[in-house]
């Protein structure tokens, strides 16, 4: 009989039926779509939450970056600072623009943008529209310095916080120190919606046209009418229902995601060639996936460990590809600070390991038996 399945990261519902509750009373209103009271709740929900003024329910991550550079008229031409190391929706919707990525190096510390390459890239390309970093894997990036870095040269910041919601830095919400900071609710995040996103920002005006784009920039006349190109970008009420509903578990999500870190941490740490990806200093990490990393020298290769854990019926992965490897973003410059890319070294030394919230004692053991006899 097969092992039963373990996932790396699954939709996770509540056992109080959260999620139940508000999609029933959707259906019982016939609000089901477009918009509706889950819709402007979620918002609020979401804004109260992370401590931020105004947000925007929107039909996916992607299209809240996309929004995000649209709101800072990113366009034709200009160039936008974006970390190498990253899924590529943080870095298409640069092009959707048609502007131009310049991407940046990560550095061993977080795994996030080198505020030093960043530097680096100033001096190279001295007026950029937008920089936009990422909070990989839930931990935060240097923030502090990375702003004090967008500030001096008076460029606007975004945060793609998709994987790091309810990841904090010095105790504020990863997603709340830029300009605008985005959320993903995909399939395989810490709360899910199926698939939705978030948009946030202290600036409601921004905001604000931030729903009427999304919805086909429709002007308030009797007809039709529209002045400007719009996108089919909104959340729908019975999506926000569910996003209502995770957001009362997201703590809890938190919780047992940490667990899972700490579980993992404690039964490799008698294995030197495993490292797992570390906990800066001021950072409260979601741990929204559990990372190692292999020494370069060891016998156990990346491959081995997930072609192992697929014999068992375990889903893992290597970590991102680096954006500069990508094929489809080959002519664009890439910068760096360390002598060799720290961001592509991690891509060669990095699995992924099932960090699913639904995971059980005997789930993780089995996760750790069968790494464990690797080496």
């Amino acid at each position: 009989m097969e092992n039963k399945k373990i996932y790396l990261a699954s939709p996770h519902m509540s056992k109080e039926g959260y999620e139940q509750e508000y999609i029933k009373e959707a259906f019982e209103t016939n609000w089901v779509a477009p918009l509706g009271e889950n819709v402007n709740k979620f918002e609020e929900e979401l804004a109260e939450y992370v401590k931020i003024k105004n947000a925007a329910a929107l039909a996916s991550g992607t299209s809240a970056i996309h929004m995000a550079f649209k709101a800072l008229e990113v366009t034709d031409g200009d160039i936008v600072f974006c970390p190498s190391l990253t899924f590529s929706a943080t870095a298409n919707p640069i092009i959707y623009q048609n502007a131009t990525p310049v991407f940046i190096d990560s550095e061993e510390d977080s795994w996030n943008m080198d505020p030093n390459a960043l530097e680096k890239a100033f001096e190279k390309y001295p007026n950029p529209k937008a920089v936009i970093i990422v909070h990989l894997y839930g931990t935060p990036a240097k923030i502090d310095e990375i702003k004090e870095i967008c500030d001096k040269h008076g460029v606007p910041l975004i945060e793609d916080a998709a994987e790091s919601l309810g990841a904090t830095y010095k105790g504020k919400q990863t997603g709340t120190f830029g300009k605008y900071g985005i959320y993903s609710f995909n399939g395989n995040k810490i709360i899910t919606t199926s698939g939705g996103g978030m948009l946030v920002s202290d600036d409601k005006e921004r905001i604000e046209k931030v729903r009427f784009w999304s919805t086909q920039s429709r002007e308030k006349a009797r007809h039709y009418e529209h002045n400007e190109i719009g996108y089919n970008y909104r959340m729908s009420n019975i999506v926000a229902g569910i996003g209502r509903g995770q957001l009362k578990v997201l703590d809890d999500r938190i919780a047992k995601k940490t667990e899972i870190y700490n579980t993992y941490k404690e039964a490799f740490k008698d294995i030197p060639d495993i490292e797992m990806q570390s906990v800066p200093e001021n950072t409260n990490p979601n741990h929204w996936l559990s990372v190692i990393t292999i020494n370069s020298n060891s016998k156990v290769k990346p491959i081995d460990i997930i072609e192992a854990l697929e014999k068992e019926n375990i889903e893992s992965r290597p970590v991102w590809k680096p954006m500069h490897m990508q094929p489809v973003f080959k002519d664009y410059d890439y910068i760096q600070v360390a002598e060799k890319s720290v961001s592509e070294d991690l891509f060669n030394r990095g699995v992924c390991l099932p960090s699913d919230t639904k995971m059980d004692k005997e789930d993780i053991n089995r996760v750790i038996e069968v790494i464990k006899g690797l080496f």
